[in-house]
């Protein structure tokens, strides 16, 4: 069900639930996902999710999931800089 994550991770009655409007319950959603990725490899190196993916190989598609949320929040944060090509150098 939808509304589990809700209930479960954020701690929300059903009776909030019922009262959310539908798009802030989507958002909500969608919050908790960017969350989960943004933290679901701290503490891992590449080196250790390279060993791991031998056994299973779907943890590097997660790690490459990780990454790219940590780019994109770092990067609208400040913490990171863009990378520089040569077509933006003028």
């Amino acid at each position: 069900m939808v509304y589990i994550p809700l209930m479960k991770e954020l701690g929300m009655r059903w009776e909030d639930i019922k009262n959310t409007p539908r798009h802030e319950l989507n958002g909500l959603l969608v919050g908790l996902r960017e969350y989960q990725n943004y933290y679901s490899m701290d503490g891992y190196s590449a080196e250790e999710v390279n060993d791991m993916s031998k056994k299973k190989p779907q943890v590097r598609s997660q790690y490459h999931k990780y990454l790219e949320t940590r780019r994109k929040y770092d990067t609208m944060m400040g913490l990171q800089k863009k990378a520089q090509n040569f077509r933006d150098i003028k």
